[in-house]
C-alpha cells in the first residue's frame, strides 16, 4: 500500500485522496458498520469522534462497528455498510448469497455542511432499525408563529398569538378580552 507523499514543497491546498481499498463480503468485517471519513487538514477529528460517540451511545447493541477514516480534501462523509442475504431458487435448489450494501448517510459537500446529531441518528435508524423510536429525537416541536420569532422564551414585537392568547412585548396574556388571569396575575406562558 502506497503512503501519502511527504514532499516539503507540496501544495497546501486540499487534494482528493486515492480510492479506498475494496472490502469484500468474505473479509473480516463486522456489520452493520458506520464509517466516518473526515479531513485531517481541516482538523475535523474531534467532530468525527463526537458523532461516533453519539452513534455508539444510541445504537450500542445494533451497530457492530464505528470507524474513523482520516482523509484529505475537505471530505466529511458518513456511510453505513450493512449485510444483505439473498436467496435465489434456481432449479428447485435454493442458493443463499450474502452481500453488502453501502448507504451514504451524509456528505458535507452534497448535503451542505455537517449533520445535526439527531438527523444523523434518524438516518442510521431508518436503515438498520426502521421501526425503532429514538425518543426525544423523534418528537416534532411546533414551529414559532410568524410574529413569535426570537430565541429563548421571550417574544419579539407585539401581538404574538399562541393558543388563542395574544401577547404583546412585556404584557400579560389577553384571553377573550380580559387581561391576565382571573386574579390579575400573568399566566404561565407570560412568566
Amino acid at each position: 500500500m502506497a503512503s501519502p507523499s511527504n514532499d516539503v514543497g507540496a501544495s497546501s491546498s486540499h487534494t482528493s485522496p486515492p480510492a479506498p481499498a475494496v472490502v469484500t463480503a468474505t473479509g473480516n468485517i463486522l456489520l452493520p458498520r458506520v464509517t466516518i471519513q473526515f479531513c485531517t487538514q481541516c482538523k475535523w477529528l474531534l467532530r468525527a469522534a463526537y458523532y461516533a460517540q453519539e452513534l455508539l451511545s444510541t445504537f450500542s447493541n445494533s451497530l457492530a462497528e464505528v470507524s474513523l477514516q482520516p482523509s484529505l480534501g475537505g471530505i466529511f462523509r458518513v456511510e453505513l455498510i450493512t449485510a444483505t442475504t439473498i436467496t435465489i431458487d434456481a432449479f428447485s435448489t435454493p442458493n443463499t448469497f450474502e452481500t453488502t450494501t453501502t448507504t451514504r448517510l451524509w456528505d458535507r459537500k452534497s448535503d451542505g455542511g455537517f449533520p445535526e446529531t439527531k438527523e444523523l441518528k434518524r438516518r442510521v435508524r431508518d436503515v438498520i432499525q426502521p421501526g425503532r423510536s429514538l425518543g426525544h429525537v423523534d418528537r416534532t416541536y411546533p414551529r414559532a408563529e410568524a410574529g413569535a420569532e426570537g430565541s429563548g422564551g421571550g417574544e419579539s414585537g407585539a401581538g404574538a398569538v399562541e393558543d388563542g392568547k395574544t401577547k404583546g412585548a412585556g404584557e400579560a396574556c389577553t384571553t377573550a378580552g380580559a387581561t391576565g388571569t382571573a386574579g390579575g396575575e400573568k399566566c404561565e406562558d407570560c412568566e
